[in-house]
């Protein structure tokens, strides 16, 4: 029986483990860390991009072995120069957990060498796809270990407020839109910030139920399958459908306030509400779009905005508030009176009393 390696971590171990090293070193490529990545997790790769595609085109067109001795060339390259530059002053009990795609050469060969340099270096078991197995695992259980008490709502009613208020206030939240860094609308991308890859998105997900505890309700907000290009997984988004629900309502002027200092970005980038607005012509036609348009050419946005609201979003909100949520009340609700600071924090105490009584 072969012994095993002690400076592999079994990937069973992992999320209890993530704690006990100093550094969590990701020497995959920099395309493919971008993808997704280890929550904090460095990007320390022992072949760039550009090196990677020719070790993977030599290994097909010509030999393994052809491939072998040029990869071994560029990642002890690659790895020397990330000795000199990143790690010369950590000191000798410094211990980093190091991952690759499979937990194969490269993660491999930077752990033998920063073992025999004296550093407590470890292996991920697996690498990156041991890591994308157990988040799948992870967010499968979590779509049944946890409860949702969803805050239910029309455009503009401020839910999204209203979770950071009952965070303040002890409850615990799930935001699923700024894990997916988008409002969840056809205007909700935000400005100048990309969305996560799919992975992306669940891997923060997975890492937001680490924090999080099972015996307690969840707070999340009312969403559809898809937050901008992200999509919620199919069992966690049936468990939140079943979840309670509780609706904040606020009256339609309140709506346009508050959605004007959320979105204040399309007021002075006009062209990006127009494109924006684009999206709904096989919808509404191209007349009512250039309706819309020169209301943002006159500034009319109180006006626009509130047509907006009730042509498009609230009819969307009432047909599909019923037919997804089962435990949707008309009578179960919190009124949000004004887009202030106060009355959101009263809002928030009003449904953590509505929702324990």
């Amino acid at each position: 029986m072969q012994p095993s390696n002690p400076h592999i971590l079994n990937i069973e171990k992992l999320p209890e483990s993530l704690g006990g090293f100093d550094a969590i070193i990701d020497v995959r490529s920099p395309a493919e860390f971008a993808l997704d990545h280890i929550p904090g997790s460095v990007n320390y790769p022992v072949l760039n991009n550009e090196e990677r595609i020719e070790i993977g085109t030599l290994y097909k067109q010509v030999s393994p072995f052809a491939a072998k001795k040029l990869g071994a060339a560029l990642v002890s390259r690659n790895i020397a120069n990330h000795l000199e530059n990143d790690l010369l002053g950590f000191p000798r009990e410094w211990r980093p957990l190091i991952y690759c795609w499979r937990g194969g050469e490269r993660s491999g060969a930077f752990t033998h060498i920063l073992n025999r340099i004296g550093w407590k270096a470890m292996q991920l078991e697996g690498g990156y796809q041991g890591f994308r197995r157990t988040v799948i695992d992870g967010l499968e259980r979590a779509a049944k270990d946890y409860s949702f008490q969803v805050i239910c709502g029309m455009t503009g009613s401020g839910k999204t407020r209203i979770l950071h208020e009952l965070k303040a206030l002890g409850a615990q939240v799930l935001d699923l839109e700024a894990l997916a860094i988008h409002r969840g609308s056809v205007l909700g991308n935000e400005p100048n910030i990309d969305q996560p890859s799919q992975k992306g998105f669940e891997t923060q997900l997975w890492n937001a139920f680490h924090s999080l505890d099972k015996s307690r309700v969840v707070f999340v907000e009312s969403e559809s399958k898809k937050v901008g290009g992200v999509h919620i997984p199919d069992s966690l988004m049936e468990q939140i459908r079943i979840g309670q629900c509780i609706e904040l309502r606020s009256s339609t002027q309140t709506r346009v306030s508050w959605l004007l200092r959320e979105y204040h970005h399309f007021l002075s980038d006009t062209d990006s509400f127009k494109h924006k607005l684009s999206l709904l012509t096989s919808r509404y036609g191209k007349v009512q779009i250039e309706k819309w348009n020169k209301a943002i050419d006159a500034s009319n946005f109180d006006s626009l905005v509130e047509e907006l609201l009730v042509m498009h979003y609230d009819p969307s909100y009432q047909s599909s508030i019923v037919r997804n949520f089962p435990q949707y009340r008309q009578d179960h609700f919190v009124q949000l009176q004004s887009d202030s600071d106060e009355d959101f924090v009263l809002a928030a105490k009003a449904i953590l009393t509505k929702v324990k009584s």
